[in-house]
């Protein structure tokens, strides 16, 4: 025969129960990861430069994470520099791979400075950002994973008079790290 004050003692340790459950965090949320790429950046108004790419991702929980993104293009007669927030969902494979896409918003800042002369071109152009991609991780370790990064870059730097061509659309192609949860 069971008892009130069973009954309560089950019901109390049920709601006790439900609400530890609902403060657990996954292991990964409230966690920060970095990445830092090298590599291409084809179809830019210079043709193709030397890139650097750099993120920082905020895990909302194991499989989404956003934050700020750079692409930097140091070297040669273009500087450019693109900064979004981005947003990336985490595919986790069993075996070690990880496939990332992400997208996001931001600025794009390009500056040419090419020639001597009077034929020399020095413009400079700010324009909205839009970074779509897929990155391919490997993981090494539970925290460090090996990358390659594929980037499509819309935006609207225009360098006119100096330069006919508006240039709409980059592909960036990186390889890197990344320290994550």
């Amino acid at each position: 025969m069971v008892t009130r004050y069973s009954r309560r003692a089950v019901a109390f340790l049920c709601a006790a129960l439900v609400s530890v459950c609902l403060h657990i965090r996954p292991a990964h949320a409230g966690s920060w990861g970095f990445g830092s790429d090298l590599g291409l950046m084809t179809g830019t108004v210079n043709d193709t430069v030397f890139n650097l790419g750099f993120h920082l991702d905020y895990y909302a929980d194991r499989n989404f994470s956003f934050g700020p993104m750079m692409q930097i293009t140091p070297t040669g007669d273009l500087f450019q520099i693109a900064l979004a927030g981005v947003g990336k969902y985490h595919v986790r494979l069993s075996n070690g791979l990880n496939i990332v896409p992400f997208t996001g918003i931001g600025l794009i800042h390009a500056s040419l400075d090419k020639g001597t002369g009077p034929s020399r071109i020095d413009r400079n152009d700010t324009s909205w950002y839009i970074p779509i991609g897929v990155s391919l991780e490997y993981q090494v370790v539970h925290n460090i994973a090996l990358a390659t990064t594929l980037i499509v870059n819309l935006h609207d730097i225009n360098l006119s008079p100096s330069l006919p061509e508006h240039d709409h659309t980059s592909v960036s192609l990186l390889f890197g790290f990344r320290w994550g949860p």
